[in-house]
C-alpha cells in the first residue's frame, strides 16, 4: 500500500469553499482515502452526503461531547438510521471533554455510553474524543465492553497509551506530533500495528503550517514525522497506517 489514509477530517462546506479541490490536493500528495467525521446529527448527514459524492471519501455519524447537551430525544434512533448508509464506517466522533465542559459531565457520560453501546450493537467501531477525561473514558469503555475503538488525536503519555492499548484500542495521531516533544516520546512506544494517522482538519495543522487552516493534503508531513520518530521509512508508515485503517474501518478496496 503506497498511499495514506486521513482517518479523521471534518471536510464540511462551512470550513472549505471547494471540497473538490480539498480532495484533489490530498490525492496529489498520495492521500487516497479520507474519512469525514460527523460531530452532531447535522454534520453526520453532511458527512454522508460528501461520502456519497466522492468514491474515496468514507464517513462516520455521531455526537461529539460538546454537542451532547443538544441531542434530541430521538438522536440514537436517528444515528442508527444514518449508520445504515453503506459508506458509514464508524460511530463517532463521541467521547468526553472535561477541558471545555460545553456539556455537563453527566450528560456527556450518558451520550458517550449510549453511542458505545450503539457501535457494539451495529458492529461498527467507535471514534473517541478524550480530553482531560482519561479515567472516565476508560470506565465507560470497560462498562460497555467496547469491541472496537480508536482514540482520535491521542495526546497522552506512554502510561495512558499502554492502558488504552490493553483495552484493544487503536491510537491515532495528528499534527501535534510535529511540535510536541512529549507526544513524540509517546509515539516511540506505540506498536506500529495499533497506530493510525489523521489531520483533524480544519484544526491542528502540523509544523510548518501551524496556525493555518489544516487540510488532508498536510497528512504526509505527519507520516514523515512518525517515520522519523520510529526510525522507519515513509513507505513503511504508508503501509502500516493504511493497512491498519483499512482493517479497522473495513474500507472496501
Amino acid at each position: 500500500i503506497m498511499y495514506l489514509i486521513d482517518t479523521h477530517a471534518h471536510i464540511y462546506n462551512e470550513y472549505y469553499s471547494n471540497i473538490d479541490e480539498v480532495i484533489d490536493k490530498a490525492e496529489s500528495k498520495g492521500v487516497k482515502k479520507i474519512i469525514c467525521i460527523g460531530t452532531d446529527l447535522k454534520t453526520s448527514r453532511e458527512s454522508i452526503e460528501t461520502a456519497s459524492k466522492y468514491s474515496n471519501v468514507f464517513c462516520t455519524v455521531g455526537v461529539h461531547p460538546h454537542d451532547a447537551k443538544d441531542t434530541p430525544k430521538s438522536y440514537l434512533k436517528e444515528l442508527e438510521d444514518l449508520a445504515s448508509y453503506e459508506k458509514v464506517v464508524a460511530i463517532g466522533e463521541m467521547g468526553l471533554d472535561f477541558y471545555y465542559k460545553h456539556s455537563n459531565k453527566k450528560i456527556q457520560i450518558k451520550v458517550f455510553t449510549d453511542q458505545l453501546e450503539l457501535s457494539n450493537n451495529l458492529n461498527l467501531p467507535s471514534v473517541i474524543h478524550m480530553r482531560e477525561a482519561f479515567d472516565d473514558t476508560i470506565k465507560c469503555i470497560k462498562k460497555t465492553e467496547l469491541q472496537k475503538g480508536v482514540i482520535h488525536c491521542f495526546t497522552g503519555n506512554s502510561y495512558e497509551a499502554k492502558q488504552l492499548l490493553n483495552l484493544n484500542l487503536f491510537l491515532s495521531f495528528t499534527g501535534i506530533v510535529t511540535f510536541s516533544k512529549e507526544l513524540a516520546d509517546t509515539v516511540k512506544t506505540i506498536p506500529i500495528d495499533r497506530l493510525m494517522i489523521e489531520t483533524d482538519s480544519p484544526y491542528l495543522a502540523p509544523n510548518p503550517n501551524r496556525g493555518k487552516k489544516n487540510q488532508p493534503f498536510f497528512l504526509p508531513i505527519i507520516a514523515q514525522k512518525i517515520a522519523d520518530i520510529k526510525d522507519l521509512s515513509y513507505d513503511d508508515i504508508c503501509e502500516y497506517t493504511s493497512s491498519n485503517a483499512i482493517n479497522f474501518f473495513d474500507l472496501n478496496e
